[in-house]
């Protein structure tokens, strides 16, 4: 079957409340659907809630700003990333991609309509945990730079999303599909908090959620000229730039066979 590619329709105001109005409903779908709200609420929570409950215990292993990082790329993984493409493929499966775009709103305002709600409550959970975290241990010495980081990997998890969704059947597939991408952002995150970038370095940051770790542990821990850690987000943007190109490519807006 020959994929759909996505074509780009001018902003619009009447865009931006088609947006909302499919971001509403898709909230409340949300807190309707028992499993989304387990895999995509609390399980991300009660797992970022371990390691700050546990951060002495992790700090023999790295830096405040490692623990923050795990935190903040555990809760993008399983609750935005994971959901995202299991909301898209739901929505595919049951047709219902297949109306909204029958409708007036564009492309885009119905795949933003879609996500928003997902990213909305990932980055409440992330704040929220953060800041429960920062009370424990001491505020981090950047903040305007942590937001940056999280602005940033909210992009690239929320991208990558929408390219894994290409590829996902239906939201049982999505269990499947989405393990690669977790694992790998939890694994390199846990890579570069660990062992910092002294070696390898380049390899590191040029891994999908390496930068933004590197990132991370700048802001929280401080030492690092603003410069050197800014640049820190141009890798992460690559991929967010990858990962939407390929969403262009492979996502489908039919039941996949």
């Amino acid at each position: 079957m020959s994929t759909t590619r996505l074509h780009p329709v001018p902003a619009t105001t009447k865009g931006t409340h088609a947006m909302l109005d499919i971001a509403r409903s898709e909230l409340v779908q949300i807190f309707r659907n028992r499993l989304v709200l387990v895999t995509g609420l609390i399980i991300p929570a009660a797992a970022g809630g371990y390691f700050v409950y546990q951060h002495e215990t992790f700090s023999e292993l790295g830096s405040p700003g490692y623990i923050a990082a795990i935190v903040m790329f555990t809760v993008m993984a399983f609750g935005l990333y994971t959901t995202a493409v299991t909301t898209l493929a739901s929505r595919r499966q049951d047709l219902f991609l297949k109306r909204l775009r029958s409708t007036a709103a564009s492309d885009q305002s119905i795949l933003a309509g879609l996500v928003l709600p997902v990213v909305v409550l990932s980055l409440v959970q992330v704040v929220a945990i953060l800041t429960v975290f920062a009370v424990v241990t001491g505020n981090p010495a950047r903040i305007p730079l942590l937001v940056v980081a999280i602005l940033a990997t909210t992009a690239m998890m929320g991208a990558l999303a929408l390219a894994t969704a290409g590829l996902t059947n239906s939201p049982e597939h999505a269990q499947v599909t989405t393990l690669p991408v977790s694992l790998a952002v939890i694994a390199v995150a846990s890579w570069v908090g660990i062992s910092g970038t002294e070696e390898l370095g380049y390899l590191k940051r040029l891994l999908p959620g390496g930068s933004a770790t590197e990132l991370v542990v700048h802001a929280w821990d401080g030492g690092v000229p603003l410069v050197e850690s800014l640049s820190l987000v141009l890798p992460t943007m690559a991929w967010v730039a990858i990962a939407v190109a390929l969403a262009g490519r492979l996502f489908q807006w039919e039941p996949r066979r």
